[in-house]
């Protein structure tokens, strides 16, 4: 799961600026812009996620984090046009007018996915002990599912989708891993269930 949120998050970002050029261009502001506003979301994301770990940590709240942010990329494929145009209509300066762009199209859907490392960390974490072994490994896969996100984007998707495709198989893929969550945990209810029963019944022969 940390590789695929990894993936999808450096694969928004790499189509950020083929998104944004029919209106703002893809020069040194519109990158500067968008690398700027994922990395503040991303780092309100792990703010957020690591206070929302202290609290009843638990596998369907991780697997709204999935489902959460693929809702809040529908917009960018939705409606990217009505949000942009307005925006370059009425701030003549591309630098601002992308920044904001930037903003409402990438920040919300992004926070929600950096919210997933600080809490898979607090769901991984037996012992104190344990913690930072578990983060440093799970940051790797994260960090190679981000690597994996920039390169296959930019050296194939590009070549052999468009771009709503590309997002739509980004959020079909943020779908699938919340459900295969949702599913294992209702897997799991079930065995603990089932495995306490005979302890019950026999509790009440006795």
């Amino acid at each position: 799961m940390a590789f695929i949120s990894g993936f999808c998050i450096m694969t928004i970002e790499m189509l950020g600026a083929r998104i944004m050029s029919p209106y703002f261009g893809g020069s040194q502001y519109v990158w500067g812009s968008i690398i700027t506003i994922f990395m503040l979301a991303l780092a309100m994301g792990y703010l957020f996620g690591g206070r929302l770990s202290t609290r009843n940590p638990n596998a369907v709240t991780y697997a709204l984090f999935f489902i959460g942010a693929a809702v809040f990329s529908l917009p960018i494929i939705v409606f990217a046009d009505d949000i942009m145009r307005p925006i370059f209509l009425n701030i003549e300066d591309p630098r601002y007018g992308s920044l904001l762009a930037s903003i409402i199209m990438y920040f919300v859907p992004t926070s929600i996915l950096g919210m997933i490392s600080p809490y898979s960390v607090r769901l991984l974490v037996q012992t104190s002990e344990h913690s930072g072994h578990m983060a440093g490994q799970l940051f790797f896969i994260s960090t190679i599912g981000s690597a994996a996100g920039t390169l296959g984007t930019s050296f194939y998707f590009v070549l052999w989708f468009d771009v709503n495709q590309i997002l739509w198989g980004s959020i079909a893929a943020l779908v699938f891993a919340g459900s295969v969550i949702l599913l294992f945990n209702y897997l799991r209810n079930v065995r603990v269930q089932n495995s306490a029963q005979p302890r019950y019944e026999n509790q009440y022969e006795k």
